[in-house]
């Protein structure tokens, strides 16, 4: 079987939770014997023409095109005017090769041009699918400008590409809804939750002490909602003191939201796996606060590291998170993230731990790129062909 994998790049070339989903995806196609051609493009000091971060024997069945991303001065609607530049690219180099592919797998605004020219021209190829990471523009805004970018540029052309795919691909939850509210099929919908690696997921939980080691880790992006735990932070030391708490931060935060307090430790950005993982296992819960996601990868490592999570139910979070493993909080409003807090620490040591037992068991058992690889093929395979 042969596959196209259109993407808007690939982890470590391109950093971003969608990057980590197209490495796996190719990763664990090329694994099982499946030929994948790549398409993406680099923004990292990585010679992209290695692509070292694969086994030589995965090499052998991926074949890679790198196509650069597009370039243009700063104005609103930059990066999808140039999305859909690098898209046309991408069917430029494509068009005269889809009869090789049983299946066409696109991400993002990366197979836009595509899709279009198949709607219109009717050209004969594989079916298509499409992966929008969590359908954020049909979520909860942080801000007046995101907002504003959500309503006026984004929604138009990932609800009309939605519409026109043959299969689009949600990780569940909320977000299946969400596809579904926009006006795609049902039938054209298939739940292909992400997930992590066998070999990563941490033998056995570190048991929890008196003191409550929480977690914020990525980067700082206002949707994440790292001023709403700052303001938790906050409202806890005021209400309690931080007895018995410790907050640690992983990821590059601008000094200007950092907390000046000796219980919150900032680490910085972290590239090493080693360490990250040494790191995370000293901890007890991860706090993810978002205003809105996909299926975070800060959560299934979290929980692959057997870590309980407080979440908001944003995105497919409520795929992972629930009473046996953490705190399903119905926003990120502050009182909402002191109270799962609070909460947290509240709890016993042994009924914690068993959270984290349950959240690593979960992901050992379900949420694995081995089994999930497996259900995706399986399902390509099925589709008829055309």
């Amino acid at each position: 079987m042969r596959v196209a994998l259109i993407t808007d790049g690939i982890w470590p070339y391109v950093l971003g939770g969608m990057q980590k989903h197209s490495f796996y995806l190719c990763k664990y196609f090329a694994q099982n014997r499946v030929e994948v051609e790549l398409f993406h493009f680099n923004q990292s000091n990585y010679d992209i023409s290695k692509l070292e971060f694969f086994s030589e024997e995965e090499l052998k069945f991926i074949r890679a095109t790198v196509i650069d991303f597009p370039k243009s001065i700063a104005f609103p609607g930059h990066y999808l005017y140039n999305s859909y530049k690098y898209s046309k690219l991408i069917y430029g180099v494509i068009k005269n090769q889809l009869q090789r592919y049983d299946f066409i797998y696109t991400k993002g605004f990366a197979g836009w041009y595509l899709i279009e020219q198949r709607f219109k021209l009717k050209l004969t190829c594989a079916s298509i699918g499409l992966k929008f990471h969590g359908y954020e523009m049909f979520q909860k805004a942080p801000d007046f400008k995101t907002k504003m970018q959500h309503l006026f540029l984004l929604r138009r052309p990932a609800r009309a590409l939605s519409k026109k795919a043959d299969v689009v691909f949600s990780y569940g939850g909320k977000i299946t809804d969400i596809i579904s509210s926009i006006g795609v099929d049902t039938q054209k919908i298939f739940e292909m939750p992400s997930g992590v690696e066998k070999s990563t997921l941490a033998s056995t939980i570190q048991n929890s002490s008196n003191t409550r080691r929480f977690l914020f880790l990525g980067r700082y992006e206002r949707r994440k909602g790292i001023e709403e735990l700052n303001e938790a932070i906050r409202l806890i030391l005021m209400e309690n003191g931080l007895k018995n708490y410790e907050f640690q931060f992983i990821g590059p935060i601008p000094i200007e939201k950092r907390l000046k307090l000796k219980q919150v430790i900032y680490h910085g950005e972290i590239r090493s796996k080693e360490l990250l993982q040494q790191l995370m296992r000293k901890c007890d819960v991860l706090i993810c606060p978002s205003w809105s996601e996909g299926m975070p990868n800060v959560i299934l490592e979290a929980m692959a590291n057997g870590l309980a999570v407080i979440a908001t139910d944003v995105g497919a979070t409520n795929v992972l998170v629930s009473e046996k493993t953490g705190w399903l909080i119905k926003s990120g409003d502050p009182s909402e993230i002191t109270k799962a807090i609070q909460l947290a620490a509240a709890l016993n040591a042994s009924e914690l731990d068993l959270k984290k037992v349950n959240a690593l068991n979960l992901l050992r058992e379900q949420f694995n790129w081995e089994r999930l690889a497996a259900k995706l093929i399986a399902f390509i395979q099925s589709l008829p062909k055309k």
